[in-house]
């Protein structure tokens, strides 16, 4: 299927691993042209730029200026922008549970998993707008409507997030922007997966092994398996795409079952 992204130009965040990465790779290879903005440059990532379609830059999203400076890096480097993937994102497991938080806690929760989002697209939005039929994707997650007290303040900035999106898309819809969600559950990523990641965590303060975590966290799902980022990215490239030409407003799940509710 052609999925009509060759030479469209996109901006993913958050784009160094996992499903950033994953996108980044996906688009590159619909032939798109692809700013991929990440804290950190190197491996991967790098090895992507090699054909000249993917355009690493070094950026921190959480920074005043780091949402600005990653779209003039797109449209200044592919001359606009068709395409945005919000996919910046992270959790900490908070196992003391909610009087535990402070507000240091919470900001950097809100700051990381909405507030990045919100100045990203708020940077891109007029690029967006001038190319008439334009396409903005963001990465959610089950949490926004599956909560968990351990990880009680990522739930509500992904709920946020959502929100946003839901919002916005009536807004812009009318003058050509799509702007839709995906939430996937656990995904086989350094967020859960890594040695700093939710898995080491709880079984760290569980005196478990992070295998037992993961084992009992894919159970949950139907599958019996976490997502892999290769198969959220396709979801997402498909929804950046003029083949779901009629989608927006909508949210997305990719988690293998875990949600049971209609």
């Amino acid at each position: 299927m052609d999925l009509h992204l060759k030479d469209k130009v996109a901006l993913v965040t958050g784009a160094s691993k996992g499903i950033g990465l994953a996108v980044t790779r996906a688009l590159a290879g619909e032939g798109a042209l692809v700013v991929a903005a990440a804290r950190t440059v190197a491996g991967p990532l790098t090895e992507l730029a090699g054909d000249g379609r993917v355009r690493p830059v070094a950026v921190d999203l959480t920074t005043a200026d780091g949402p600005d400076r990653a779209v003039r890096e797109a449209v200044g480097e592919f001359g606009g922008l068709d395409v945005l993937v919000n996919n910046v994102g992270a959790v900490r497991p908070r196992l003391g549970g909610f009087l535990s938080l402070t507000d240091t806690d919470w900001a950097w929760a809100l700051d990381l998993n909405f507030l990045t989002a919100v100045r990203t697209t708020r940077a891109a939005l007029p690029h967006l707008l001038e190319r008439g039929a334009a396409s903005i994707v963001t990465v959610s997650s089950v949490n926004a409507f599956l909560p968990d007290p351990g990880v009680i303040d990522y739930c509500a900035a992904k709920a946020a997030l959502t929100t946003f999106c839901k919002a916005l898309s009536k807004e812009v819809g009318p003058r050509g922007v799509r702007v839709n969600t995906v939430s996937p559950g656990p995904v086989e990523t350094a967020l859960w997966l890594g040695d700093q990641g939710v898995a080491a965590t709880v079984a760290g303060a569980a005196g478990s092994t992070p295998g037992d975590v993961v084992a009992g966290a894919a159970a949950q799902s139907v599958t019996g398996r976490f997502t892999r980022p290769e198969e959220v990215a396709d979801l997402v490239v498909f929804l950046a795409s003029g083949r779901s030409g009629n989608t927006t407003g909508a949210d997305h799940t990719i988690d293998g079952g875990l949600v049971t509710t209609l």
